[in-house]
């Protein structure tokens, strides 16, 4: 069965010119097992109507799409990994496989995760452990509910190989994941150009960049300012939604922020079971360097570095005000973001940070669980706070001034998340959901986890 009408594929990433990829092949896996597929994410792509021989076949085979790719394309780019420049980078396990337009004219990427070596693979063989393709699901059906701007996962097919690995129980069961998102466009992929002083095809990224990611934007006399204040209100906007979120990364690489401001590349990531700044995510950041409470910092050092790369094409001066317009944006994006999920009424910037921040004190200080706060206290009402699990916790002197913030900022009108808690993810359950599909291939844990997520997004 072809696509449904609604399809309308896209070979958009070609006409950057072959500066950009390597044409590659996907793997030749030995078995295909359909373990997850997104018919939400599918449907309005006009990939709904695909049979589950022909989902395997495009996204476990990697049967070109009709109108796409005739090939896929691994892509070119470098980074700053923990703040050291890497120019050997590129998609080493992946690659882009097609491309083709949503319901709304947006484009969006289909790309892969453990789909075979590359060019740029190096010593890697290029796979992705099944255990890595279930925590990438959790992660991005989690944060879209909570509502950060991320990739979708769009397939998972386990595919029948014994990977060996350092950090978890050898061999383990392999697949390859298919995720969807609007750019894979990195800053990586300018910070190749520069490197390698391809001046000319750094400034067609620009163009390509504004017009295929806001084509309703002007370049105005300088279409790098333009562009990068585009990526830098977008950048800002995913901080603002990692933090309210009380999400951790964990690998804020350069190679790691894409321009269109979409979480992806999911590894070590945690969420918060409490407030915490220091919390790291990966056990190899000895340092802290990208600790929860770092990551808007973080950013906008990425943001530096891209700004580098722009230097042919716009005044340093004129980067250098756009980078101090950061907070400006990071701020009233925290705000927003944050009084989304408590379901408050928003006052005066100033006075709202300064409740948030009594907020994350009480927090720290108290121990209270990061989502189970949220849940108790979402519109302000106290109904649901009097019967939480923590509910001595709201008896502390300390959450007076706390108490005091969220009766100003009440909205009666909130629409409450459902059920008796809220939908967490300490590290603990996602151990808990992986033990009976690698023990039993039971998989309803999982199925049901995932559902439980699905259920207590907002809107």
């Amino acid at each position: 069965m072809p696509p449904s009408a609604a399809y309308r594929p896209s070979r958009s990433h070609e006409t950057l010119g072959p500066e950009f990829f390597d044409p590659v092949q996907a793997a030749v896996f030995p078995q295909h097992i359909l373990r997850w597929r997104n018919q939400r994410a599918a449907e309005p792509l006009g990939l709904g109507t695909l049979s589950e021989a022909e989902w395997i076949d495009h996204f476990g085979c990697f049967t070109p799409l009709p109108g796409s790719f005739p090939q896929p394309l691994a892509l070119r780019y470098h980074g700053h990994q923990f703040r050291h420049y890497n120019p050997d980078l590129g998609d080493g396990r992946g690659f882009l496989f097609a491309q083709l337009y949503g319901a709304d004219g947006r484009l969006f990427d289909l790309g892969t995760k453990g789909s075979g070596q590359t060019p740029y693979s190096r010593a890697g063989d290029g796979r992705l452990t099944l255990k890595g393709g279930v925590r990438e699901i959790l992660a991005t059906e989690l944060l879209e509910a909570r509502g950060v701007t991320t990739s979708t996962s769009f397939s998972l097919i386990e595919t029948g190989e014994a990977l060996h690995r350092g950090d978890e129980p050898s061999p383990t069961r392999s697949s390859v994941l298919v995720r969807l998102c609007h750019s894979h466009i990195r800053i990586g992929t300018f910070q190749r150009l520069a490197y390698h002083g391809q001046t000319d095809a750094l400034g067609r990224l620009i163009d390509y960049a504004l017009a295929t990611y806001w084509p309703t934007v002007a370049p105005g006399p300088t279409p790098a300012l333009t562009l990068f204040a585009e990526v830098m209100a977008a950048v800002a906007k995913l901080g603002a939604e990692w933090m309210a979120a009380g999400f951790v990364h964990g690998v804020l690489n350069t190679d790691n922020i894409n321009i269109t401001g979409e979480s992806f590349d999911y590894g070590p990531w945690r969420f918060l079971k409490q407030y915490d700044p220091r919390f790291t995510a990966a056990y190899f950041d000895q340092t802290g360097l990208y600790a929860y409470g770092r990551q808007p910092t973080t950013l906008l050092w990425n943001l530096e570095r891209l700004a580098e790369c722009l230097l042919d094409f716009a005044p340093e001066a004129a980067l250098v005000a756009q980078l101090e317009t950061y907070q400006a944006r990071f701020r009233p994006a925290l705000r927003d973001t944050w009084f989304r999920r408590l379901g408050l009424v928003s006052t005066e910037l100033e006075a709202d940070l300064g409740f948030l921040s009594t907020l994350y004190q009480f927090m720290f200080d108290s121990g209270a669980g990061f989502e189970q706060t949220i849940f108790d206290w979402v519109g302000g009402r106290a109904d649901r706070a009097a019967a939480s699990p923590q509910a001595e916790l709201y008896e502390r002197p300390d959450f007076r001034l706390v108490r005091a913030g969220l009766d100003a900022r009440a909205n009666p009108a909130a629409v409450l998340p459902p059920g008796d808690g809220p939908a967490d993810l300490p590290i603990e359950d996602v151990e808990a959901l992986w033990a009976p599909i690698a023990q039993a291939d039971d998989w309803s844990r999982f199925e049901a986890k995932v559902a439980a997520i699905r259920a207590s997004a907002r809107g």
